[in-house]
């Protein structure tokens, strides 16, 4: 990996985990409904800003900050109270998508999602792998949509800090578990497959336009 992206990562890894802490902060302290609201609104607005500065350029990025600093201003007494909700909506969303992702790949006449990314890694594909690589897509989908489930569940009858250890703490390396459990599997079911390494597979994923 060269230096920039190094850093790259290095400064990701570091936002993610303050931002893990602050947020999980905000939830467990009821004094902290302003940070909490802010925290909550971040990832959704900065992804909406970067999106449009590609697509329409800066003039419409900074009109859109502008509206929704605005909307945020108007409504603000309205949301922080209920800032955790936001953060609900924004996490099932998020295993909503990637459940959608997988699943809709299962649909007949579609190619299963990990099967098209097996074989951008090291294709072509055996009739074994296609097999094995279909049922790792429904798998992939029934974890997402368990992982949702779960965070509702813990929403609605546990403790707000325990929901928030949970989806701060918890969410992203169970996905890492994942990742590295279907890997083990594959490398005993298919022993005879060229074997390609799991931060390949991870970076074929992210990097494949869906």
């Amino acid at each position: 990996m060269v230096p920039g992206r190094r850093l790259q990562l290095a400064a990701f890894v570091v936002c993610f985990i303050a931002y893990s802490v602050l947020s999980h902060y905000s939830n467990a302290n009821p004094k902290s409904r302003n940070l909490g609201t802010a925290l909550s609104f971040a990832p959704m607005l900065t992804l909406g800003l970067i999106l449009i500065w590609r697509w329409s350029g800066a003039l419409w990025a900074l009109l859109a900050a502008a509206a929704a600093a605005w909307v945020l201003h108007e409504f603000w007494p309205l949301v922080s109270p209920n800032f955790p909700v936001v953060y609900l909506i924004q996490e099932c969303a998020f295993n909503v998508i990637m459940a959608w992702s997988f699943g809709r790949s299962l649909i007949k006449g579609r190619v299963p999602l990990c099967t098209r990314l097996a074989d951008q890694v090291h294709g072509p594909l055996s009739a074994q792998e296609l097999g094995y690589t279909r049922k790792v897509t429904a798998a992939w989908a029934i974890f997402f949509l368990t992982n949702m489930a779960l965070m509702f569940l813990l929403f609605e009858l546990a403790p707000l800090r325990v929901w928030s250890l949970y989806v701060n703490f918890l969410s992203l390396p169970l996905l890492a578990l994942m990742f590295a459990l279907e890997y083990a599997v594959r490398r005993r079911v298919l022993p005879e497959v060229k074997r390609s390494s799991l931060m390949a597979t991870v970076r074929v994923y992210f990097t494949n336009p869906r």
